[in-house]
């Protein structure tokens, strides 16, 4: 799965943003990059395509920086990801659905389509988790996974 530093950043210094957001006043990059140790230069990038997708937008000014364009429980992970231009896919498909990259024939692999599936229930998934929800750690029962045959998720499995 392509997701790299940029996505988990660009969904971190959004959470970041929402709890540290005090009404309407903006929230510099140079606080996120601190309180996150982001580079500014990255967030400078990252923030330039939220707010060209009207995730967020710019305030000028010596109290200028960012503010949510919308609530944050209506701003889902899965379009923070897709703002920023990347692509959530398992699969080395070349966007043919009878090829794979994978493959020197022109079919699918073998397992193209458990891999295909896998990327639609986490297109899914993140698509159904809000800004808000993270923030609120409010989405662990859109995930929960049935145990099954002594099987536990990460998050039951006691380390």
């Amino acid at each position: 799965m392509k997701l790299t530093s940029k996505g988990r950043f660009a969904v971190t210094s959004l959470v970041d943003m929402a709890i540290n957001s005090n009404g309407n006043k903006p929230i510099s990059l140079s606080e996120i990059s601190q309180r996150q140790n982001i580079s500014l230069a990255f967030l400078e990038q990252i923030f330039a395509l939220l707010k060209k997708r009207e995730i967020v937008k710019g305030i000028r000014g010596p109290a200028g920086g960012y503010i949510f364009a919308r609530d944050p429980s209506f701003i889902m992970v899965y379009d923070v990801i897709d703002a920023i231009e990347e692509e959530l896919k398992i699969t080395r498909c070349n966007g043919v659905e009878t090829s794979c990259l994978s493959t020197k024939r022109k079919t699918k692999c073998l397992t193209h389509n458990l891999w295909n599936n896998l990327t639609d229930h986490i297109s899914f998934f993140l698509s159904s988790v809000s800004i808000k929800d993270v923030r609120d750690n409010s989405y662990e029962s859109l995930f929960k996974i049935k145990e099954k045959d002594g099987f536990e998720s990460n998050n039951q499995r006691n380390i």
